[in-house]
């Protein structure tokens, strides 16, 4: 057998325990992973095995890690401070950019922030 025959074979089967795993993870409340893997005709070893296999192709296929906070360097002709007198909004930064004005707080979840910024540094 060529290597990429075996290459494909290997990549066919990961992709059919792929689909036995998120089966198995969607099993009936109160239904064990032992009697699920005994009604599929495999053993609880065999599952944690292809189990591992799957995450292990997973992650070899996953981009690499971002660094946990980047700074993003902004013209400050983008960025102005708001102080709301009014009691139900809250303090923050409001960024214009594009035409899109995006108010931030200390709530703000940053991956949330870093997707909306790609989004409309991208819109034209």
């Amino acid at each position: 057998m060529s290597s990429e025959a075996a290459a494909a074979a290997v990549r066919y089967r990961l992709k059919e325990w792929a689909l036995q795993i998120r089966e198995c993870q969607n099993r009936p409340a109160g239904m064990s992973v032992v009697d699920w893997c005994a009604s599929h005709g495999i053993t609880k070893a065999n599952y944690y095995y292809r189990l591992r296999r799957v995450r292990e192709a997973c992650l070899e296929n996953f981009p690499p890690e971002a660094p946990a906070q980047q700074i993003i360097p902004v013209n400050p002709g983008f960025l102005r401070q708001e102080i709301q007198s009014d009691a139900d909004t809250q303090q923050g930064l409001s960024v214009s950019v594009n035409g899109f004005s995006i108010h931030v707080t200390e709530s703000t979840p940053m991956p949330l922030l870093a997707a909306v910024l790609e989004v409309v540094r991208d819109a034209e």
